[in-house]
């Protein structure tokens, strides 16, 4: 059985549900022109390098961009390196997504080190408990490749042991 609609039909459809009308004006995306991916300092960006290189060619005002940034950064700790994806459009306008800190600045944070092992086989840096793994893995399972908690724990205690720092189990 084939049903077809008549105008009638489709204004008391339309009535209905606003959002089913067949001549709804729908509105011009914009054009994306190229993703950009930075890392930088929560409240603390400058359009000096490496953000001001990275956005110019792209015709972006790299002062606009650190402003916005910082202002989105105020509930991060100052200096805390984010990675940002900033997505600009034809029309040199942009957004940009913040991501959650790295595993390893979060490591070196929970454990009060400056720099990881240069040999992580042979020097140890420090000692990760399974109660700071678990908390960072909390902080950084949104941006994991991980169905579980179970999962984003291994993943953050790979990159602990390749920094040079013993796990507990």
């Amino acid at each position: 059985m084939v049903s077809v609609n008549t105008s009638a039909e489709s204004e008391i459809i339309g009535q209905l549900r606003p959002d089913s009308d067949v001549r709804r004006k729908k509105m011009a995306k914009k054009k994306v022109t190229a993703v950009i991916k930075l890392q930088c300092p929560a409240q603390k960006a400058t359009p000096a390098p490496p953000v001001g290189p990275a956005l110019g060619p792209h015709g972006v005002s790299a002062p606009q961009f650190v402003q916005q940034f910082n202002d989105k950064t105020k509930g991060y700790e100052a200096g805390l390196i984010l990675p940002v994806i900033i997505t600009v459009y034809s029309d040199k306008s942009f957004t940009f997504v913040l991501k959650t800190p790295p595993a390893a600045v979060l490591i070196k944070k929970a454990l009060g080190i400056q720099t990881a092992s240069g040999t992580p086989n042979k020097t140890k840096v420090g000692k990760l408990t399974d109660a700071q793994l678990t908390e960072i893995a909390k902080t950084k399972f949104e941006d994991l490749n991980a169905n579980d908690m179970d999962a984003a724990k291994r993943i953050v205690a790979g990159t602990a042991r390749s920094m040079g720092v013993e796990v507990e189990k």
